[in-house]
């Protein structure tokens, strides 16, 4: 049951399909909404063609998943001119006023601090986190069927990290037939991939492991998949990199040597952008009345 929002207003700016969707639950839920950016329309819903006036009066504000770039820019699929998120935007918010939103980077981080606002980052949340992993593994492996000559059952799949996407991910392509091998630091994550049937590998048998590989997924946000690990990878390698940006593979180095490598991220909103949605909105109306004490 979610909680009775009425009384509360909340501003949204930017976003894509999965805003949609939440926008129209908090509505439901009772809340008033200010909107910038996203056609979405209701009784309880005002758009606004500036961020100022959508600011006023707001009790709480929601930013897209990937939040602003360094310049500021909130990511707003549907205008065309870009959308600058300022300091003196924040300042019109109550001090102690909750800021949402999926990724912070430095930038956003910093305004919010100034602002005396609370940031709430949605993917460092384990209920967001592991719920967005389906679809990022369902994304991720109907890439790499697409891109591959060969089926995924029988294929050599390593999966770099197994942390909560890089289970879900891995247990995915088990379930399908794939050799699946798990490469990971931690000696308690190993355990785990060798109780559930899996193939492991610490990040010193990198090399060894990338060498006999059909696809690489990698989840390490960190550069893992750097130039001598790329040389021992075999040509037609698929390497499919789902940490969060810059990722963690050496793209360049990647392009020299012949390897498809993609960096994908937020493939939860372009792969199955309703379902991405409704996991927004299952947590996002519990987090405004805790943090704003309904």
């Amino acid at each position: 049951m979610q909680p009775d929002l009425s009384g509360v207003t909340v501003a949204v700016l930017g976003g894509d399909a999965r805003e949609k969707i939440l926008v129209e639950r908090l509505a439901a839920s009772g809340a008033n909404l200010k909107v910038v950016g996203l056609p979405v329309a209701g009784e309880k819903i005002v758009s606004c063609h500036e961020i100022a006036r959508a600011m006023v009066g707001a009790n709480a504000l929601i930013l897209p998943v990937p939040g602003i770039d360094d310049a500021g820019r909130i990511h707003s699929k549907y205008l065309e001119q870009p959308l600058i998120l300022l300091e003196e935007h924040l300042t019109l918010l109550v001090p102690g006023s909750p800021v949402l939103v999926g990724m912070a980077r430095p930038k956003l981080k910093e305004m919010v601090a100034r602002a005396n606002l609370r940031l709430i980052e949605l993917m460092d949340m384990d209920e967001v986190a592991i719920l967005n992993s389906i679809p990022s593994a369902e994304g991720a492996i109907q890439l790499a069927m697409e891109r591959l000559p060969i089926t995924i059952h029988g294929s050599n799949s390593v999966v770099l990290g197994f942390g909560r996407t890089g289970i879900t991910l891995a247990r995915m392509l088990h379930a399908l037939g794939a050799r699946t091998v798990v490469v990971a630091r931690n000696p308690a994550q190993r355990a785990r991939a060798y109780e559930m049937g899996l193939v492991t590998a610490d990040l010193a048998g990198l090399p060894e492991v990338v060498a006999e590989a059909d696809v690489i997924f990698n989840t390490i946000p960190a550069l893992v998949l750097d130039e001598q690990v790329l040389v021992r990878v075999r040509p037609g390698t698929l390497i499919l990199d789902l940490a969060s940006s810059p990722g963690g593979t050496d793209f360049e180095a990647a392009r020299r040597l012949g390897i498809t490598a993609l960096l994908l991220p937020g493939l939860p909103g372009r792969v199955a952008p309703q379902t991405a949605g409704e996991i927004l909105a299952k947590v996002v109306p519990r987090l405004l009345a805790e943090k704003l004490a309904l």
